[in-house]
């Protein structure tokens, strides 16, 4: 594909978040005329501002005017900006196109790209890909991992040379705006999800399957088998499907599977034991489909099985997931601030077996609480609530109550106070487990400083 030249194309960029800061340095310095828009304040953007000050860059703050829009050629979005915005849906009937810094970075690189989405474990599984193939492929070759998470990789560019790869996490708010798919995508899971943003299921399933749409004919696929949401995008793939999943299915097929206690890979070349499943560090169920995601994405990729092992080899996770923090009051203490929906926090009370105090809470995404208060009611002991949704999760709760053995439930105000709860509340040899279930965005600016905060108050604790 021919490079882009933004040469005096004029671009605007919704958002001065890290990914809408890195694409605005980018396109400035390939010649366009860039101007960078944000509902935040001149004071409030004070530091990102002074770090484009060397960049001759156009800032429109407080409003997302729709003169914006005049003679643009391109709107870009960053991942938080709704596609009902007003000025997002002008464009459209003006016919301006839409993109981001994921596209744009796809079009500009010359290297085999990953691109790894779902609604759960898209962190932990690109996060795993990136050491099998830094194992496999590196000092040779570079391999970059980025995207959805860590450093905009549209700030790398520059760097990353033809032979080198790239391992990107792709959420559903970037695939939406998107039309190129990478060379291997992988759809992990689909599962209610940001239905606040999507609107419906059908919706956010049709924003995933973008990363498998654009793909080639020479591509390749890599679905869940043990997911419908995932297996039910069979149907659209263009190239070679490679799966994954805890049983081998009968039948020819690529992929990975568990049997007699190994993580083993049908290959083109016959079946191959890359480790024993007791050596996985990782808690859970869905921590182990996440390492046979990676092990059939790296199979995919040409990796060889010492590479995987070594990927996985005292792998303890991604901070925020599953985190083991301390104990304190002979309980162990864990951070799961990434389960921004029920699901996920019913995935994350299944790695457990002993007696739990479960801390939710945050901001509702019009997901369903039913499911998660079913299991809560029948595997935890306790139960903190916080945050804005707190007076839904509470309903839900009661509504699954088990009145033999009624559920121990205090309802706090904040994050901090929870912790301060669970402190008086805990058992010893039990797990203080935050698994939110809901969004950070009614205390925290994201999930991240929600985990970092919970963790400052826990090892606070005397």
């Amino acid at each position: 594909m021919a490079k882009q030249n933004w040469q005096n194309r004029k671009i605007v960029i919704l958002g001065a978040a890290r990914q809408g800061l890195a694409l605005a340095r980018y396109l400035n310095a390939q010649g366009a005329r860039v101007t960078l828009s944000d509902m935040r304040s001149p004071e409030e953007l004070a530091q990102a501002r002074q770090s484009l000050s060397n960049s001759d860059i156009q800032w429109v703050l407080g409003e997302h005017p729709s003169s914006l829009l005049d003679q643009a050629d391109l709107l870009c979005l960053s991942g938080g900006i709704p596609l009902d915005l007003p000025i997002v849906i002008e464009a459209q009937r003006r016919g301006v196109a839409l993109s981001n810094d994921s596209q744009i970075f796809m079009q500009a690189v010359s290297s085999p790209i990953i691109g790894i989405t779902g609604s759960a474990g898209k962190t932990t599984t690109t996060t795993l890909v990136g050491r099998v193939m830094k194992a496999f492929y590196e000092p040779e070759q570079k391999v970059w991992v980025g995207g959805n998470i860590g450093l905009p990789l549209i700030d790398k560019v520059d760097e990353i040379q033809p032979a080198d790869r790239v391992v990107l996490e792709l959420s559903s708010f970037q695939l939406e705006q998107m039309t190129m798919s990478p060379q291997i995508a992988a759809v992990l899971n689909i599962t209610p999800n940001h239905l606040d943003r999507h609107g419906t299921l059908e919706a956010y399933t049709n924003a995933k399957a973008r990363i498998l749409d654009f793909q080639p004919p020479d591509s390749i696929a890599v679905l869940n088998r043990e997911d419908m949401g995932s297996w039910n995008l069979r149907s659209r793939v263009k190239g070679e499907l490679v799966s994954f999943g805890l049983r081998r299915p009968h039948g020819p097929f690529r992929g990975s599977y568990i049997e007699d206690g190994w993580c083993c890979l049908q290959t083109p070349q016959g079946v191959i034991n890359v480790c024993l499943q007791e050596s996985i560090t990782l808690r859970g169920e869905h921590n182990l489909l996440n390492v046979l995601a990676a092990f059939a994405i790296c199979e995919a990729a040409g990796c060889n099985p010492q590479a995987m092992t070594a990927g996985v080899q005292d792998f303890k996770g991604v901070s925020h997931r599953l985190e083991f923090i301390r104990e304190f009051r002979g309980a162990k203490w864990y951070n799961d601030s990434i389960a921004t929906a029920p699901e996920r926090s019913m995935a994350a009370i299944r790695s457990f077996s002993e007696p739990l105090l479960l801390l939710l809470g945050g901001r509702d995404k019009n997901l369903p609480w039913q499911g998660l208060s079913e299991l809560v009611a029948q595997r935890v002991d306790q139960v903190i609530i916080f945050g804005e949704a707190a007076p839904k999760i509470l309903q839900s709760l009661q509504a699954a109550q088990n009145p033999v053995q009624p559920l121990k439930v205090r309802v706090v105000q904040q994050l901090q106070d929870a912790v301060i709860a669970a402190a008086e509340m805990v058992k010893p040899g039990s797990v203080v487990l935050l698994s939110p279930g809901g969004t950070s965005f009614d205390e925290f600016k994201d999930f991240e400083e929600r985990g970092e905060r919970y963790c400052a108050w826990v090892n606070q604790l005397t």
